[in-house]
């Protein structure tokens, strides 16, 4: 009358043998003694308790040696293999203790091992579905300026070179559509290196609201063309001084201030950018009156090539890149990037940097 091991419940090897073996004893002493009953025969005690002696002892290393086999060589086998996948450092793994609950422990080893394999299974997925997006999206962006340039080529050496009314023309769109090519290029080389940690910051002290002033001016031009003002919310007549790469910042603030002129109303357009004093940090937000964001686009907002309105942004040019390599900028200071948005009122692009005295 043996136990089975799947009703043992938390029973070790070695208390397993031991029950099954006195089992095993109990059963022969109860036949024996039943079969001395019904036959009338005297019950010899003594030869009784040397023979259930003899018979506990043999069934007890006879099981023991079976599990023992069976857990050394195959359970031991799965829990070593196990342990060694999981440290990656080729090493034998726990000694199996046959007074402990061997099975358990095998099967939690097991659980916890197709636990992690899933989640690396999930995250290779994930890297293989960005992976197929980001070169569908490289693809797509080169594919439109060489397409251009193509055709445009293609019409001056048939005949149009010759025609002054469009070689010129011709020309200087090949030149924007290069210049677009050349544009992607360089931000790929530039995120490229900011992931990788190859970005070395140039910390200056320097002000925050004449850099500014610089890059409203700079896009002043551009601005105007559509109708829309920058401005700051208030005059700032004494230096604002942050710690900061500076030229890193001016491409921030160029990037920023760029997007809400391509994404502002024409002729009734305007941003305005405001600086906070927020004790060890200053706050620079930059707002616009524009077309705004749905709220389930500002997660992937600063992904590589995502757009939220993908014709409107490839008409207005750019690289897809800008906001991307924003973030990575920003990271770089171990400061963050927030937006705030309303689809048809605007948005508000906010971040931080250390102030400096």
């Amino acid at each position: 009358m043996a136990i089975n091991l799947k009703s043992k419940g938390n029973l070790s090897p070695n208390s397993w043998t031991l029950v099954n073996s006195i089992s095993i004893v109990l059963a022969l002493s109860i036949f024996y003694i039943c079969s001395a009953s019904l036959l009338h025969q005297e019950i010899q005690f003594l030869p009784l308790l040397i023979t259930d002696l003899g018979v506990f002892l043999l069934s007890f290393f006879i099981y023991r040696y079976i599990l023992e086999k069976f857990i050394y060589e195959k359970i031991r086998l799965i829990y070593k293999t196990i342990r060694t996948t999981k440290t990656q450092k080729g090493n034998k793994g726990k000694e199996i203790d046959l007074n402990k609950d061997v099975i358990s422990d095998v099967n939690e080893e097991v659980l916890s091992w197709v636990q992690d394999r899933k989640k690396e299974i999930e995250e290779l997925q994930k890297l293989e579905n960005y992976r197929r997006e980001f070169l569908g999206n490289v693809s797509h962006e080169l594919k439109t300026p060489l397409f251009n340039i193509q055709g445009y080529t293609m019409t001056l050496l048939e005949g149009g070179l010759a025609d002054n009314s469009i070689n010129r023309e011709y020309l200087s769109r090949t030149e924007k559509n290069i210049d677009r090519m050349i544009s992607i290029i360089e931000d790929l080389e530039a995120i490229s290196r900011y992931e990788s940690g190859e970005l070395e910051l140039n910390l200056t002290r320097f002000d925050i609201a004449n850099l500014t002033k610089e890059v409203m001016d700079l896009l002043e031009t551009k601005a105007g063309k559509k109708g829309i003002k920058i401005h700051f919310r208030e005059e700032y007549n004494k230096p604002i001084l942050v710690r900061a790469d500076k030229e890193r910042i001016r491409q921030v603030l160029i990037n920023l201030i760029d997007n809400s002129i391509k994404y502002g109303n024409e002729k009734t357009g305007s941003t305005k950018v405001s600086l906070f004093n927020m004790d060890e940090n200053l706050l620079i937000e930059i707002t616009d009156n524009g077309i705004g964001i749905e709220p389930k686009d500002i997660p992937r907002l600063f992904e590589r090539f995502f757009r939220v309105d993908k014709s409107r942004s490839r008409e207005q040019g750019g690289s897809g890149l800008g906001l991307a390599i924003v973030k990575h900028i920003l990271e770089a200071h171990d400061q963050t990037i927030n937006v705030r948005s309303t689809p048809g009122v605007g948005s508000t692009f906010a971040f931080t940097l250390p102030k400096s005295n």
